[in-house]
């Protein structure tokens, strides 16, 4: 692909230096449909990225779209605040009907703001004012929100410098296979939590991705959050699973916590939730812990209702038969392992592994500064991947799970070549 030199001028001069995808992606996007975007000199690139999973159905869903021009055109209410709207109360049927009650989950719904952050934030807060104590157990690598609240309970050494001041009240602990397989689970943990003397506070609850995706792409195995779990019941401790980036289908099953088995006490929602990459989030709790008084935690835009149109329309199109979505997510994440499994074979490709679950996969090579390299060389070649891991070194596929076999096999190939040629 032959790119011309865009203009960036007004980004570099006039936006902030806290700037970072379009960094590694020096172009000026123009549109997108599907899982492709055009820059404005028309060339195209495969997105295997996704918005970060904010578009597990693909950029400019033709019936989601549709669906929020009527929506738009009839003038139904954009700005809602916590107001009754026909465009809510349709989300929250269809979620009931379609997500909840399928799974036998018993959970109330709290629109908390429009982002992830603000999801965990509230579900932070609630944890400590159900339990009365203020500490979080989380865990190494995780990622859960860039607000000081969650902050605290993020791994990343980079990112919680940010703060600029002391991140309180969190105390991380050991993710699943930390120690490569050599201490048992939760050895650590529940010594400390039995010991008067540790000096750790009795945590008001456990936040955990089931897989991390800032992280690495760490998979923690069922049997580890069956075990965290029934940890969490022995010691009085709420489970809030975070499933901003790995729920809405993105690991097969609508939440990504089902196949272990568990239904935590917290969950947070967002990214994918509507559907169409507007801002939304959810928190959903049981309902003995909905002791909120009226107002207690809020926010101007948590009644963003073109969202709650996009995302009734992505629940309608996609999970009225879930069965179906979770076993074409699955048979795309096959493809994706087959091809890694190659590229793993090969000799130059100096892979130390890889690893995922559906739709999200990570491949780590022994050299940590390859994975960049492989994305800038992806770019170059018309395939958009980002980079995770504490130290950037894994490169992290996340394609929508709307995209074709045939987009599928082009965007593995091109990352094949990529890999070839970063050596």
């Amino acid at each position: 692909m032959t790119i011309t030199q865009p203009d960036l001028s007004v980004f570099e001069t006039l936006e902030s230096e806290v700037r970072s995808y379009c960094r590694g992606w020096p172009t000026v996007f123009d549109r997108a449909q599907g899982s492709r975007m055009y820059d404005e000199d028309g060339h195209a690139y495969l997105d295997f990225f996704a918005g970060a999973g904010s578009l597990n159905y693909g950029h400019n869903n033709p019936v989601l779209k549709r669906a929020l021009i009527d929506y738009l055109e009839r003038d139904g209410v954009t700005h809602g605040l916590d107001m009754s709207t026909t465009a809510k109360r349709t989300f929250l049927q269809s979620f009931q009907d379609l997500v909840l009650r399928p799974r036998d989950l018993p959970y109330k719904v709290m629109f908390p703001g429009p982002t992830g952050t603000n999801a965990v934030e509230s579900a932070l807060k609630l944890a400590r004012k159900v339990k009365g104590r203020e500490s979080i157990v989380s865990f190494t690598n995780a990622f859960h929100g860039m607000s000081l609240g969650s902050l605290a309970v993020t791994g990343n050494a980079f990112k919680r410098a940010g703060a600029g001041i002391p991140l309180v009240h969190g105390t991380p602990m050991p993710f699943d296979n930390y120690f490569d397989g050599q201490v048992p689970d939760f050895l650590w943990f529940e010594r400390l939590l039995e010991d008067q003397g540790s000096g750790l506070n009795r945590p008001a609850a456990v936040i955990v991705e089931t897989v991390q995706g800032e992280g690495g792409i760490n998979v923690a195995r069922p049997e580890w959050l069956r075990a965290l779990a029934e940890l969490c019941e022995r010691q009085d401790m709420l489970l809030i699973v975070d499933d901003i980036q790995m729920g809405c289908g993105r690991t097969g099953a609508f939440f990504s916590f089902e196949e272990a088995g568990i239904t935590p006490d917290i969950v947070t929602v967002s990214k994918s939730i509507s559907g169409y990459g507007l801002p939304m989030s959810l928190c959903l709790f049981k309902p003995e812990l909905d002791v909120w008084e009226p107002g207690e935690h809020n926010g101007t835009f948590r009644g963003n209702n073109p969202a709650f149109v996009t995302a009734t329309a992505a629940l309608e199109a996609y999970w009225t038969d879930g069965s179906a979505m979770e076993k074409q997510t699955r048979t795309r994440g096959e493809q994706v392992e087959q091809a890694l499994i190659s590229l793993t074979e090969e000799n130059l490709a100096d892979v130390k592994e890889y690893r995922g679950r559906g739709l999200v996969w990570g491949l780590e090579f022994h050299d940590k500064e390859r994975a960049s390299r492989v994305a800038r060389r992806a770019f170059e070649l018309g395939l958009l991947i980002e980079t995770s891991g504490p130290e950037s070194e894994v490169v992290k596929l996340l394609p929508a799970l709307t995209i074709t076999p045939e987009e599928l096999d082009e965007g593995l190939s091109i990352l094949s070549r990529a890999v070839r040629e970063t050596v």
